[in-house]
């Protein structure tokens, strides 16, 4: 048996994920046992939860595997800030001391680390350090159902590259171009983020979620003065306008002088329409920038599969677009695009790539792909589940697994809101059925509700929709799978509503009340909708639930989000599920065969979640 651990850590997304004979075992990102989202921290529990997945001790372990390469990075600093000499000397003076201390010397302060696991490392297991975007371009070609495909990793930055492309053929990733720092999609993208008064490295999705309410009327000015797009997809970024490169912002005065106004106040400045013009713009100018890369790969090489990964592989309207744009016959994205992934990317680059050992068949595999439905989380077992809600102080029933789910597709035929705990938990930063909060996508005000009253976030914000996977095509213009919420693709014309005039002329956040579909829950105001497929093999229990609702309501469809309130971590266990709600409106809980209703609970175990956690 080999056995090898892959770690991501000290940025953001801390994760771990473990292979054993070439076989994903377990994965999670370190911040939902943390309870810190987004958190950089060594990932100690998500590393020890692999290992009791698999019944491992930290010596068992052949290698272990770090997702890039720390000395690499440095070199990239020290090169940034002599280049753009004498500027950026305040965070200069900042950054080094940080990299003398604690960064340089990463292999002793991981070794240190791992030594504290289950009487540590011996002798025989290596410490090994893949290089980032290796690492991004593994997690997404390994486990696809490709034997051959062109994989296109794009995001902030790695150790030097922003922008990568690798042939992926049988066992080894063979690398064909990339772009470097300092010009990179994904901090173009997160300086429009910090522009527009959200947090980088976390508020991203807002925009992609903002867009569709403005115009992208800045989109011309923007390939005018920020990017230099060529007719390849190759592109550069106007220094003179941003200052990630040596500052401690994202943007400076001339970015805001060229489109006339100051950086949005965070939180406490209103979103106007200029705001959703921008973010328009700057997920339009990304789509332009991904179709073009795309199609020159198309052009040049003869392989009909893409893989995509890397944080702007999350971007699922540009990933629409490309599927749409049909360059590629088939695409499969990595669920954990961004440096989550790493973690998995690195321990398959050890495997395959310096073990020489061949990739297991995927396609014959439940899902069609090797991440088994991304659930490789923490489950807990009934006796579990039910001790510990009893030590949380909660009032359930147990009920038989068919009874469980037609009760909970009742209240959600009702118009409640279900929380729904299941099985194991998802790899990645969507929930997709087995930590997700539920509701009625035909309900005009359920989307309202849910981000008032369950998640506590901006009301622009939309819903996913959860869809059978037989059925997919009768609601979506969607002709194939989507399984991990990846892909955003518009409802069927059939189920669209006549707009009237009036409606049609509203701008911004007016545009939000307009009902534009028999499932306006999950209908986003430009008619699209970021689908998951569900299929029985993957996750019998949520299929099984979708199904009764149907049965219920003739909607083979079910607003699907993740079990978090604004800046949560999704949950993790049983108890994390119980508090989340108690601290918010849903009405019912399921976590695994007990049903839990909010009127049968103690109103003295309630908690204020509307300020628990530090907004995202």
């Amino acid at each position: 048996m080999a056995a090898i651990l892959g770690i991501s850590a000290f940025y953001h997304d801390s994760a771990a994920a473990l292979l054993v004979d070439g076989e994903i075992i377990a994965a999670a990102q370190e911040e939902r046992f943390t309870r810190q989202k987004h958190t950089p921290d060594y990932p100690r529990q998500a590393i020890d939860y692999c290992l009791a997945e698999a019944g491992l001790k930290m010596a068992d372990l052949d290698q272990v595997v770090f997702y890039d390469k720390p000395f690499l990075k440095f070199e990239r600093l020290l090169e940034t800030y002599a280049s753009f000499a004498p500027r950026g000397f305040a965070s200069f003076r900042k950054a080094v001391p940080v990299w003398i201390k604690d960064k340089l010397f990463q292999k002793t302060h991981l070794l240190e680390e791992l030594n504290q696991h289950d009487g540590g490392m011996d002798g025989k297991t290596e410490l090994l350090f893949s290089e980032h975007h290796l690492s991004h371009a593994a997690s997404a070609f390994y486990p696809s159902p490709f034997d051959e495909a062109l994989v296109l990793t794009l995001d902030g930055v790695g150790e030097r590259a922003t922008t990568a492309v690798f042939l992926g053929k049988g066992n080894q990733l063979t690398p064909l171009r990339e772009i470097n720092f300092p010009h990179s999609l994904g901090l173009l993208y997160s300086a429009f983020t910090y522009y527009l008064g959200f947090k980088v490295n976390s508020g991203e999705y807002k925009i992609m979620g903002l867009a569709p309410y403005g115009e992208p009327r800045f989109v011309d000015l923007i390939l005018d003065k920020l990017v230099d797009l060529k007719p390849d997809g190759s592109f550069r970024l106007d220094q003179r306008y941003f200052n990630y490169a040596t500052g401690l912002t994202m943007t400076n005065r001339r970015f805001a002088d060229l489109f006339g106004q100051p950086r949005r106040e965070p939180e406490t400045e209103d979103l106007a329409q200029f705001h959703m013009d921008m973010a328009a713009s700057v997920q339009a100018v990304t789509e332009r920038i991904v179709l073009a890369l795309v199609q020159d790969l198309a052009r040049e090489f003869d392989t009909r599969n893409l893989c995509l990964a890397g944080g702007v592989a999350l971007n699922c309207v540009a990933n629409g677009k490309v599927l749409r744009d049909g360059a590629f016959d088939r695409i499969w994205i990595q669920p954990a695009s961004g440096d989550a992934g790493c973690a998995l990317g690195a321990a398959q680059v050890a495997w395959h790539m310096e073990q020489d050992q061949p990739r297991l068949p995927q396609a014959d595999r439940p899902g069609g792909d090797g991440m088994k439905g991304s659930y490789l989380g923490p489950e807990f077992e009934q006796a579990d589940i039910e001790t510990r809600l009893r030590a949380a102080g909660a009032e359930f029933h147990v009920l038989a697994p068919a009874a469980l789910s037609d009760r909970a597709a009742t209240d959600l035929a009702e118009g409640k809101a279900v929380g729904w705990f299941q099985g194991r938990m998802e790899f990645g930063p969507r929930a997709l059925g087995g930590r997700s909060i539920l509701g009625d996508p035909r309900s005009p005000t359920m989307q309202k509700t849910l981000n008032l009253k369950v998640k506590y976030r901006e009301s622009f914000r939309p819903f996913a929709p959860s869809v059978l996977k037989e059925r997919v095509s009768e609601y979506f213009d969607l002709n194939e799978p989507s399984p991990y919420m990846l892909i955003v693709a518009d409802v069927q014309k059939a189920r669209r509503k006549q707009m009237s005039e009036a409606d049609q002329a509203l701008f911004g956040i007016d545009k939000l009340n307009v009902q534009r579909s028999d499932i306006p829950a999950i209908t986003h105001v430009d008619y699209s909708a970021r689908v998951q497929s569900v299929d029985h093999e993957t996750n019998p229990r949520y299929h099984d639930l979708i199904s009764r609702f149907e049965e219920k309501t003739g909607c083979a469809v079910l607003i699907n989000t993740s079990f978090n309130v604004r800046g949560e971590p999704i949950v993790c266990t049983p108890e994390d599920a119980f508090h989340c709600f108690m601290g918010t409106d849903m009405d019912t809980l399921a976590v695994g065969n007990c049903y839990l209703v909010k009127g049968e609970q103690d109103p003295a175990l309630a908690e204020d979640y509307t300020s628990k956690y530090a907004l995202d």
